[in-house]
């Protein structure tokens, strides 16, 4: 099979990790891109070689056979993006978070049920090895009875502000980790309020309960003094505390004594396992992505419970 033709829509600062993992991939060759603004695409020329650059995402999808495209821009114009490369037979990496709200990710879903192709939603806290593997060790001890996350910022960016709904455009990584360690969630309380000295920057905790039976906490609070972002699972005679803040640093506990041996990467796809790469083999073998636009339209909904405050079983 010939390697899979890329192009990617959007070139700012989140779409870099996406150049780096299509350059890294054997599988993929990245054709053309395409993004409103000329410097990013004079930048694009520049750093990543590519000469097929289009201010039109239409014109690159109509003009260069591709295989897929990764829609890699802020949520507001992602929908109708996403719906035009699936009805082109696109294979579509779908940037977080999947349009503003779970209404908009369902009608993504639904082009996709029309389409040949697959798409993927970029929860990428999903693929890192060390998650995969601290997941499968739940498993292993019969499933997760508590996980927490947190996912804090000083402050947050003007298009983010002006938007609103933080926890959908930004925390949306660890709402979706919980689900991804827990399963789906059945009820949910949440307290949501404003920090007194930045009103748009919004506060939130909830505690969780999933179907599995597991209890979750979530904690995402902005106008705070650090970007800090951790998650702790904690299984029968099992803990795992990991700081995701600047890359995985894991603090594992078996049967009251610290686990000294290493986490087996080698099962879930090797140290450099990610999302691209499970995206190809979707591809290449018709199978169904982890995180589909299915599914995150439960990540979604969880996520708009929090920000409303809900308190109660989640419909």
């Amino acid at each position: 099979m010939s390697n899979l033709r890329v192009g990617i829509i959007g070139a700012g600062g989140h779409a870099q990790s996406h150049f780096r993992m299509i350059r890294d991939e054997p599988e993929m060759e990245l054709i053309a891109v395409a993004d409103l603004d000329p410097e990013r695409l004079a930048h694009t020329r520049e750093t990543h070689g590519v000469t097929s650059l289009f201010t039109d995402y239409r014109e690159m999808i109509e003009k260069v056979q591709l295989d897929v495209v990764y829609v890699v821009t802020f949520p507001e114009p992602l929908p109708d993006i996403v719906i035009d490369c699936l009805e082109a037979g696109l294979h579509t990496s779908v940037e977080k978070p999947p349009g503003i709200s779970s209404d908009q990710t369902r009608r993504m879903m639904a082009a996709e049920q029309r389409s040949s192709a697959r798409a993927i939603v970029s929860v990428n806290r999903r693929y890192i090895p060390e998650v995969l593997a601290i997941r499968a060790m739940l498993q292993d001890r019969g499933g997760p009875v508590h996980v927490a996350a947190t996912y804090n910022k000083p402050h947050i960016g003007d298009k983010v502000r002006d938007v609103g709904h933080l926890i959908r455009l930004d925390a949306i990584h660890h709402v979706d980790l919980l689900r991804w360690l827990a399963g789906d969630a059945v009820e949910v309380y949440s307290e949501a309020w404003s920090a007194p000295s930045h009103p748009a920057e919004m506060r939130h905790n909830a505690v969780i309960k999933f179907e599995s039976g597991c209890r979750g906490v979530m904690m995402s609070h902005y106008a705070v003094g650090y970007r800090i972002q951790r998650f702790e699972a904690h299984a029968e005679d099992f803990s795992a505390y990991v700081d995701l803040t600047s890359g995985p640093r894991c603090e594992i506990y078996a049967d009251g004594e610290p686990f000294e041996g290493e986490l087996d990467l080698e099962s879930v796809g090797g140290p450099d396992f990610n999302e691209t790469r499970h995206f190809v083999a979707c591809i290449q073998n018709d199978t169904q992505p982890w995180s589909t636009l299915e599914d995150a339209i439960k990540t979604m909904r969880l996520c708009e419970a929090i920000e409303a405050g809900h308190k109660g079983q989640l419909e």
